[in-house]
């Protein structure tokens, strides 16, 4: 019996910090905000990428996964694609709503009170976690829906079943990976005493991997792996290989390239590809499970990171001290 009612206060305990984070966040400034900056990028990267469908439309007709193709191309006056602004904007969403989770109630005195609560102390910082999932669950799924709706309002097309699964796998996807954003920041809340200061850690990591990882990860690679001026054929593979390994270490990496093979068919590859055999390839689309086994191991990895950083961040919270 006493197990029983230990279990279900348990149950009960992170549900109770969820809802009232939930609430916290969905009545925010914070979420109005940020959920009409990325509607209006989105709405103008999918208007543009709509505009040119239709100027390419009489030579597209019977193309395979047209309807994909509003997520994945970019038209002017948009420089980029829809999947391309979610991937550098939606991190945003994650820092925004981890950055100030632990270190912000300790800031106003008010972690001391929560954690006296009939509540176990994990339930904290897992209700925080699960609340601020959904709210980026929430807001990536009505941006996918106001493009879908414009995209079918521009072009007339519906898209199919298999772009429908192939368009909410992504969407899983981009959730991991803004998931990922979400336990980083929650980390550096954890560790970091200041808002301020966890905010500007997890901004400048987001910038650099963002911005710089490409020139990083290539100079590493050349000092793991030479690739002189006169370097064979296996010597320059293998660089590139390095290299593209290397890159898989970040969660932007990852988002790419399983949502290159999810959105587009006709990505055959995410690796490295020699020319013996893309000479002996069939020239054909992917189907949706051959799609799914492909991009599969990009997904457990960002799982395994958004668990890793999640893990450290719950270490780091049971064993700290909080006084009133």
């Amino acid at each position: 019996m006493t197990a029983t009612i230990e279990a279900r206060q348990r149950s009960r305990g992170w549900r109770v910090v969820a809802g009232k984070e939930l609430a916290d966040h969905l009545l925010s400034a914070r979420f109005i905000v940020l959920l009409i900056i990325l509607s209006l990028a989105a709405a103008g990267a999918v208007y543009a990428a709509a505009s040119g469908i239709r100027d390419i439309a009489p030579q597209a007709s019977g193309t395979p996964a047209l309807f994909l193709r509003l997520f994945t191309i970019s038209a002017d006056p948009m420089p980029f694609s829809f999947f391309a602004l979610i991937g550098f904007l939606a991190p945003i969403l994650g820092i925004a709503f981890g950055f100030d989770a632990v270190n912000g109630e300790r800031a106003q005195g008010t972690l001391p009170r929560l954690v006296a609560q009939p509540i176990y102390r994990d339930d904290v910082i897992n209700g925080k976690f699960v609340a601020g999932l959904v709210v980026i669950g929430v807001m990536l799924t009505t941006l996918v829906l106001i493009v879908a709706g414009l995209g079918i309002f521009r072009l007339g097309i519906v898209p199919s079943a298999s772009e429908a699964i192939r368009l909410f796998l992504w969407l899983v996807v981009a959730i991991l990976y803004v998931g990922f954003w979400l336990a980083f920041a929650t980390l550096c809340s954890v560790a970091l005493r200041r808002a301020a200061s966890s905010a500007m850690v997890a901004i400048a990591t987001w910038l650099v991997l963002a911005l710089f990882a490409a020139l990083l990860v290539q100079l590493l690679a050349d000092v793991i792996a030479p690739a002189p001026a006169n370097a064979t054929n296996a010597q320059l593979l293998h660089n590139a290989q390095v290299e593209q390994n290397l890159s898989r270490v970040s969660p932007i990496t990852l988002y790419d390239e399983a949502t290159s093979a999810l959105l587009d068919p006709e990505v055959r590859s995410v690796g490295v590809v020699t020319y013996q055999q893309l000479d002996r390839a069939i020239v054909t689309d992917l189907s949706l499970d051959q799609s799914i086994l492909l991009v599969w191991p990009q997904v457990v990895g960002l799982i395994a990171l958004t668990v890793a950083c999640f893990a450290i961040a719950y270490v780091l919270f049971m064993r700290q001290e909080i006084r009133a």
